[in-house]
């Protein structure tokens, strides 16, 4: 649990808080299970301390909550400003938990005397949160949004490409797989159907892609003519896509242009940190990365390699039902944030000759690409694992670099 208590034995009241958007549910329970209060609390600082000052006369208080991040944040910081400890149970234990439970009704007022009856007669389910860091929680805070400018960019890509596919397929391929280049953006921003191009000219063309292509204009702007010759036809709505595509290129610009600002302020914050050393001495692993980690990973407590894989839902699962054996599968539970950054950081790893050995022998084994890729990240788990427990940098096993 929480770095201020070690002891169980030493709590007397246990603060179970079903936390919510605007109003949480609070309830108290003593060593002997008796309930000393259940009452709704709104999401603000001077109820939820009144709340501490009243249960402080039973002895040492624990607050444990099932969601330590975003709408939990403000109780967690409460108690911790009252130097009191908190924990929180994982939403996956709160779920078996509540199935021992009788009755199968969902309420806040349910849901806070579980986390609280769980942390009275189960601690090792709870997980310690330590004070929180100020550059961590502004690291989760832009990279939640960094994640949202990616999933906007990917979806506004998307349909740039698919209306050219609509109105010209030659002209998609020769300008889709570049849409992440601001040199194509420009272009589609200022001509964006084959008739503007045409009207242009080439040598508009190419005067436009030279100025931020300077390497690859001359290339894409042959591929772009050679689309326009290879289809005479206009296709209905070519018109209202040349509406859509220049809105739909800027917007996809200014995106970029955001996320490249929020990037430079992770980096920043990343840098700052004292482990972003330990942590990108780890092949494959970036500002990205580090940045999910810190605030995935960092600050919580974890028993073991085995258990940090079940947290990120690299652990994997064995489905049998009697003589039914359908293997083992990945885990479709855990934190998908960190899953996902581990998982992308395996898949760049194949370029280190330690990580592409094991990926082979996965291989080698028949199992899948993203088989072997995710039974990597959970090799890679392990080792930075042992990295944050020990703090110490990663480094090759002489073994294996030399063979």
């Amino acid at each position: 649990m929480s770095d201020m208590i070690t002891n169980h034995a030493d709590i007397d009241v246990f603060i179970g808080i079903d936390v919510g958007k605007h109003n949480h549910h609070a309830v108290a329970l003593n060593r002997d299970g008796k309930q000393l209060l259940s009452k709704a609390l709104p999401q603000n600082e001077t109820k939820l301390k009144a709340l501490i000052t009243r249960l402080r006369k039973h002895g040492q208080l624990l607050v444990v909550v099932d969601q330590p991040a975003t709408i939990g944040a403000l109780p967690v910081a409460v108690a911790q400003a009252e130097a009191i400890p908190v924990a929180y149970l994982p939403g996956l234990a709160m779920r078996r938990i509540a199935d021992l439970h009788p009755g199968e009704a969902k309420t806040d007022a349910r849901d806070a005397a579980i986390i609280a009856e769980a942390a009275r007669t189960m601690p090792h389910t709870l997980r310690g949160i330590r004070i929180a860091d100020e550059n961590v929680a502004e690291l989760s805070m832009l990279c939640g949004y960094d994640d949202d400018l990616a999933k906007q960019a990917t979806a506004t890509s998307n349909r740039i490409r698919g209306l050219l596919t609509q109105i010209h397929p030659g002209l998609e391929t020769a300008i889709g797989p570049h849409l992440d280049h601001p040199a194509m953006l420009a272009l589609l921003a200022k001509y964006p159907t084959p008739k503007a191009l045409r009207h242009a000219g080439k040598h508009r063309v190419e005067t436009l892609l030279r100025k931020q292509a300077p390497r690859a204009w001359k290339r894409w702007a042959a591929a772009i003519f050679t689309a326009l010759d290879g289809q005479t036809v206009v296709v209905s709505g070519t018109d209202a896509a040349g509406l859509v595509l220049p809105q739909l290129a800027t917007s996809l610009a200014k995106t970029r242009t955001s996320r490249d600002e929020v990037l430079v302020r992770i980096e920043q914050l990343v840098q700052a940190h004292p482990l972003f050393g330990l942590l990108t001495s780890m092949p494959a692993v970036g500002v990205r990365t580090t940045a999910r980690i810190l605030t995935e990973v960092v600050g919580k407590d974890f028993e073991s390699a085995g258990h940090l894989a079940s947290y990120a839902g690299l652990a994997p699962v064995t489905w049998r039902s009697g003589t039914s054996i359908r293997g083992d599968h990945s885990s479709r539970r855990g934190n998908k944030i960190l899953k996902r950054a581990l998982f992308l950081s395996a898949f760049a790893a194949l370029k280190d000759p330690l990580s592409r050995a094991y990926y082979d022998k996965k291989r080698a084994e028949h199992k899948k690409h993203n088989q072997a890729l995710i039974a990597l990240a959970r090799r890679r788990c392990n080792v930075l694992y042992a990295m944050l427990r020990d703090g110490t940098y990663f480094h090759a096993p002489e073994v294996a670099t030399a063979a």
